[in-house]
């Protein structure tokens, strides 16, 4: 496989994952009604996370996330804490204060790193199918395996602005209320993803005992 086709691969693979609904987007786009920059913010964040994670996983501990301890470690603790968000968007929803959750209010950076050191799938992912596309950035040499890293968070990184700009856009054209009603699909949404991830935790649980 040559160089362009291999970066073809990452990009279409990391637009695949991207896209996929998860606590990420839902907050996002809550956060992004109040600050058409959210998304690049929350972006660095996951960055935070997801850089030093490709190191790691080169290093060889990738294989200590697929575990099935860590995964119901990760999966209780982030779980609680998306129920727990969910659970403060829909109260101050209710009550018409802002419905951010109250422990990412303003601060869409700490989210992306919260959000993405919670999420078992996202280490899981990194563990498999990131795992591979690093191996294979390797072999072309260290200066590939950074341009693969990269092209990966790019893809992220546009993502969530989009997302980010698109609820800015949408919240001044629907209104204050059409903006609440978005906000609390995704308080359901947050709160839904929080209670599959304890679900799936406690299932990997009841395998082993």
């Amino acid at each position: 496989m040559n160089l362009l086709l291999f970066l073809a691969q990452v990009l279409l693979i990391s637009c695949s994952g991207a896209m996929q609904p998860g606590p990420v987007t839902a907050t996002v786009i809550t956060m992004g009604a109040r600050n058409r920059y959210a998304g690049t913010l929350l972006a660095l964040g996951h960055g935070v996370i997801e850089f030093p994670l490709m190191v790691v996983i080169i290093l060889g501990l990738g294989r200590y996330f697929e575990l099935p301890k860590v995964q119901i470690a990760v999966g209780l603790a982030g779980g609680a804490f998306l129920m727990l968000m969910g659970v403060q968007s829909l109260v101050s929803l209710r009550t018409k204060s802002d419905a951010e959750p109250k422990v990412f209010r303003g601060r869409p950076i700490l989210a992306g790193i919260i959000l993405s050191a919670g999420n078992p799938y996202f280490l899981l992912w990194w563990a498999t199918v990131g795992l591979a596309l690093a191996t294979q950035a390797t072999q072309w040499g260290i200066w590939v395996f950074g341009l693969f890293a990269l092209t990966h968070w790019l893809v992220d990184l546009i993502w969530l602005q989009a997302l980010s700009w698109a609820s800015f856009k949408g919240s001044v054209l629907l209104g204050r209320h059409g903006q609440r009603i978005v906000q609390a699909i995704c308080s359901v949404a947050m709160f839904g993803f929080g209670v599959f991830f304890v679900v799936k935790a406690l299932a990997v649980c009841v395998r082993l005992s």
